[in-house]
C-alpha cells in the first residue's frame, strides 16, 4: 500500500511538473511585436500589415511557433522607447544597429543591407546655371569690370575732348562714346570708329590694350571659374558637404543620430511623409533618410519628375530586430534567422526591394 501511495506521488508530481512545463512554454512563445509603418519594410493596407519585415518574421515564425499580436506606434521614436522599456518582446521593424542603440537594447542578425540615402528636388541644368549667373559673386565681378572699363574710357576722353572733340565731343555725350572706345578696345572687335589722337590719349589707350587683354582673359576664366566651383559645391561627396544644406531627417532614427554626432543642424519630422511634404513644397532641401523606403516613396507616389535620391550614401546601415536589454527571446529567434537568411525563398524576395 505503501508502495503505491509513493508511486502515485512520483506520477502526480512528474505529470504537474510537466504540465507546468508547458505551460512557461506557451507563455513564453506569446509575443507582443512593435511595429511602425516603414514602407516598403512595414506597409498598412486595409487594416493589415505587410511588407519585406512582415514576410521575413512569419518565414521565422514558421519554425519558432509563437502566438504573437502587432502593436502599432505612430512614430519611430515611440516604438524604439517601447522596446527599450520593454513595453514589447520584440521589432522587426527596420531598425539600424547602432553603438548608442545597442547600449539599451539587444539586436538579432543583420536580415537586410541598406545605406543612408539623401532625397531632394530635381532641377534643371538651364536653372542651375541662370542661379550662378545672377549671383552676387558673378554681377560684382562684372560691376567691377564695367567700373574699370568706363575710367578708362572717362581719362581718354579727358585728353582727347579738346583735340579730338569730333570723336570724343564734350559733356555727357563725350564720356558715353568714351566708354563706348573702351569697351570695344577691350573686346579687341577694332571698329576703328574712334580712336585716340593726343599724346596723352594714346598712352592711356597703350596702356589699356595691354591691360584689357589680361583682364578678358582673367573674366573668361572667372566666369568658367565661378559656374565650375559653384556645380562643384552642389554636389555632396562627404557628410560635411551636409553643412551648406538645409536638411530634415526622421526623428530617432539613426540618421539623425549620425548628424547629430558631426554637429549637422536638422529639422526633425516623425515620419517619411512628413519629410516628403516638407521637401515637395520647398521647405527644405536634403531629406536624410534610409535610402529603400526614401526610393519606394517616390516611386509608389510618382514623385520621379519631381524628386530624386542621389546616387551618392551617406552610410551603410544594417536592419535587425531589436528587443528589450537582456532579453531571452533573442538567443531562441538568432539561429532561426541565420537559416531563413539562407535559404532560396528569402533570397527571391529580397531582389524585389533592392
Amino acid at each position: 500500500m505503501t508502495r503505491k501511495i509513493f508511486l502515485y506521488c512520483i506520477l502526480s508530481l512528474l505529470f504537474s511538473g510537466s504540465i507546468f512545463a508547458q505551460d512557461s512554454l506557451s507563455e513564453k512563445k506569446k509575443l507582443t511585436i512593435g511595429i511602425t509603418e516603414a514602407p516598403p519594410f512595414v506597409v498598412k493596407e486595409k487594416g493589415e500589415f505587410t511588407g519585406l519585415s512582415i514576410k521575413s518574421w512569419d518565414m521565422v515564425n514558421e519554425k519558432f511557433g509563437a502566438d504573437f499580436v502587432f502593436k502599432e506606434y505612430s512614430s519611430l521614436g515611440e516604438l524604439l522607447s517601447a522596446v527599450e522599456k520593454g513595453e514589447v518582446d520584440l521589432s522587426i521593424n527596420p531598425i539600424t544597429v547602432t553603438d548608442q542603440r545597442m547600449q539599451k537594447m539587444e539586436f538579432s542578425q543583420p536580415y537586410f543591407i541598406s545605406h543612408t540615402g539623401i532625397a531632394k528636388r530635381k532641377e534643371s541644368s538651364f536653372w542651375k546655371y541662370l542661379m550662378n549667373i545672377i549671383s552676387w559673386n558673378f554681377l560684382s565681378a562684372i560691376l567691377i569690370l564695367v567700373s574699370v572699363i568706363f575710367a578708362f574710357g572717362f581719362l581718354v576722353w579727358i585728353f582727347e575732348r579738346r583735340g579730338n572733340n569730333e570723336e570724343f565731343s564734350k559733356g555727357g555725350r563725350g564720356i558715353l562714346q568714351g566708354f563706348w572706345w573702351s569697351a570695344v578696345t577691350m573686346t579687341t572687335v577694332g571698329y576703328g570708329d574712334k580712336s585716340p589722337r593726343t599724346f596723352g590719349g594714346r598712352f592711356i589707350g597703350f596702356i589699356w590694350m595691354f591691360l584689357a587683354i589680361i583682364m578678358i582673359s582673367s573674366l573668361t576664366a572667372g566666369i568658367a571659374s565661378s559656374l565650375t566651383v559653384q556645380n562643384m559645391q552642389d554636389e555632396i561627396t562627404s557628410i560635411e558637404d551636409l553643412r551648406k544644406f538645409e536638411t530634415t531627417t526622421v526623428e530617432s532614427s539613426s540618421a539623425e543620430e549620425l548628424l547629430e554626432q558631426y554637429g549637422i543642424d536638422s529639422e526633425k519630422v516623425l515620419n517619411a511623409q512628413e519629410g516628403f511634404e516638407k521637401i515637395s513644397k520647398g521647405e527644405t532641401q536634403l531629406f536624410i533618410y534610409d535610402q529603400p523606403i526614401l526610393s519606394y516613396y517616390i516611386e509608389q507616389n510618382n514623385l520621379g519628375d519631381e524628386l530624386e535620391v542621389l546616387q551618392k550614401t551617406i552610410k551603410k546601415d544594417y536592419y535587425s530586430y531589436s528587443f528589450p536589454k537582456g532579453s531571452p527571446v533573442v538567443k531562441e529567434i538568432d539561429p532561426i534567422l541565420v537559416g531563413t537568411l539562407k535559404t532560396i525563398k528569402w533570397n527571391t524576395l529580397i531582389k524585389d526591394y533592392k
